[in-house]
């Protein structure tokens, strides 16, 4: 496994996300109300906007261009304008710090669109 180290865990407040960019990827990193950290691609899947600059309500990032949501643990499209998920990483806390692994992830562009 290949783990990037992200930030201090207390760089990130909890229910908030930053903004990481590795290479010519970018990525958003969250943490949760309970302390838990998650990483997904770092643009919305509608209009390529990044997501640093949303709102994070529960497991939730808002969009703040459209107001699109997505569930961030699971990257699933939760209301229009966005259909597709985000991929999501693995994320975790590591000596204080918060690592992601960003060969592998999840929900890869798929079409799981938020309900009607």
């Amino acid at each position: 496994m290949s783990w990037l180290d992200v930030c201090d865990a207390e760089d990130i407040d909890l229910e908030d996300v930053i903004r990481f960019d590795h290479g010519d990827r970018t990525f958003a990193v969250y943490r949760s109300a309970d302390g838990a950290v998650f990483a997904t691609d770092g643009l919305c899947t509608h209009e390529q906007v990044h997501l640093c600059g949303g709102l994070v309500i529960d497991n939730t990032i808002e969009c703040p261009k459209h107001n699109g949501r997505f569930n961030y643990q699971t990257g699933a499209a939760l209301r229009a304008p966005v259909y597709d998920a985000l991929a999501t990483y693995p994320a975790r806390l590591n000596n204080g710090r918060i690592e992601i692994e960003v060969i592998k992830s999840s929900n890869s562009k798929n079409n799981n669109g938020p309900p009607l």
